[in-house]
């Protein structure tokens, strides 16, 4: 079967929010906010990119990229997340070319580098490591990983949008 990448739609909205639910419903390191901060990010502007992962009109992933702030003032960096595959989808490959694919148009865009918070041994895989330098406060170093675009990696403590503080 093919699967194809491409930017959300409106009509994805709502298809969005269970295939994010589902995702993480049964995710060992998860509060279960996941479908709220992409709506949330969504509603505040910060959803950068947005892609979907479509398989015979039925959406089975999705990732979401937004800008993060950086406490040295270094700009152009993102965050990844949410990336959600459908349970019965992962383990595909379906994550990963979403990944690459907004990892690629980030960079087209101007992009200097992404950070995220998740498992080491899946996104080593995608080039993320642990940030040298790089801080998410209250989170143990070896789960805050990085990719730089190309450019040196920022300094100092890095902050998400106020969205992924979103419960409901």
């Amino acid at each position: 079967m093919t699967i194809t990448i491409r930017t959300e739609q409106p009509a994805d909205i709502d298809a969005i929010f269970e295939l994010t639910r589902l995702a993480f419903l049964s995710a060992a390191h998860t509060s279960h906010t996941e479908q709220f901060i992409v709506n949330a990010l969504r509603r505040s502007g910060h959803l950068a990119l947005s892609l979907v992962a479509v398989e015979e009109q039925r959406l089975v992933g999705h990732v979401a990229f937004s800008p993060v702030t950086v406490s040295s003032g270094d700009t152009s960096w993102y965050g990844v997340g949410p990336l959600s595959v459908l349970p019965e989808r992962q383990r595909q490959g379906i994550g990963s070319r979403l990944m690459q694919e907004g990892m690629a148009m980030l960079i087209t865009g101007g992009a200097r580098g992404c950070v995220l918070l998740g498992d080491p041994a899946y996104y080593s895989r995608l080039g993320f490591s642990p940030c040298k330098g790089l801080v998410l406060p209250g989170v143990p170093p070896e789960y805050f990983l990085c990719k730089s675009f190309g450019g040196a990696l920022p300094e100092g403590e890095v902050a998400y949008a106020p969205a992924f503080g979103a419960t409901v």
